[in-house]
């Protein structure tokens, strides 16, 4: 399973949803100036990114059963 060209697809985007959200996370911890800037947009970016993703996990159940 884990050859398949869009399991590894599947890695990098739950990996760039982890990394937009520890991104908006820590930007919030800390506050100031970027999460007044940016905090809106990583979180409607993580959204957006994990959206994709959940539609290719489920793009991936669905080809593995047929």
């Amino acid at each position: 399973m884990q050859d398949k060209p869009l399991f590894l697809v599947i890695i990098l985007a739950m990996l760039v949803v982890l990394a937009i959200l520890a991104t908006g996370i820590g930007g919030f911890a800390r506050g100031g100036e970027f999460n007044r800037k940016h905090g809106n947009r990583m979180m409607r970016w993580r959204i957006i990114a994990q959206a994709i993703a959940v539609a290719l996990i489920m793009l991936f159940i669905w080809i593995r059963s047929n």
